[in-house]
């Protein structure tokens, strides 16, 4: 258990060096709001890489909003749960008001810088932990969609079969710790707590 995001990113950036990702010119880091980011922040700033932020929303089922029927992108592309029983129709109409917030969130976030140029470059998605791994499927196919070079996947904690999951969508998975009986990011910390968008919008604004 690591004391809290500062602690835990602090620790994947140490893997990350370690794998060959420092002081390289070519790296970007994206953060998944809210928790993503604060992990994320001490990776960049480890590797000396430029920081933003990737903006996916979760669809929730009908009648159980937790459960994610699919994802949605900044740029409005959908992505089904093979495993939830909705239809397409449905997703699409449920996913609208959540891309609406997805392009909200973004632009707050950046406080009115524009994007990063993400096209030919190694581009590492950061989060606090992945347990479906819903969201970071969408995270990267939208990436592969704006021509990243490398996708790489990192969190301190990963569910085991998201992780196999993941190798199909990323060039690389880290994780620091992928336990059997995976149940909640939040019990590998000891503080976990929630963000605000002015926190987000502070951590990018560092460096």
């Amino acid at each position: 258990m690591w004391r809290d995001r500062v602690e835990a990113g602090r620790e994947l950036a140490e893997e990350l060096e370690r794998r060959g990702y420092g002081g390289r010119s070519d790296v970007t880091v994206l953060g998944v709001p809210r928790g993503g980011v604060e992990v994320a922040r001490e990776v960049a700033d480890r590797l000396g890489a430029p920081l933003d932020v990737v903006v996916v929303r979760k669809v929730g089922a009908p009648g159980a909003p937790e459960f994610a029927a699919g994802a949605v992108d900044v740029d409005g592309a959908v992505h089904a749960n093979p495993d939830a029983r909705v239809s397409r129709e449905w997703l699409e109409r449920a996913a609208i008001p959540e891309h609406a917030e997805a392009v909200r969130r973004a632009a707050a976030y950046r406080a009115g810088r524009g994007p990063l140029e993400l096209a030919g470059r190694t581009v590492i998605v950061v989060d606090d932990g992945i347990a479906t791994g819903l969201t970071a499927v969408a995270a990267l196919r939208w990436l592969a969609g704006l021509g990243a070079a490398r996708t790489v996947i990192a969190a301190p904690a990963m569910a085991p079969d998201t992780a196999a999951r993941l190798t199909r969508e990323a060039d690389e998975v880290v994780a620091l710790t992928s336990p059997p009986g995976f149940m909640a990011v939040g019990e590998f910390y000891g503080r976990f707590p929630q963000l605000s968008d002015d926190d987000v919008t502070r951590l990018l604004a560092i460096g």
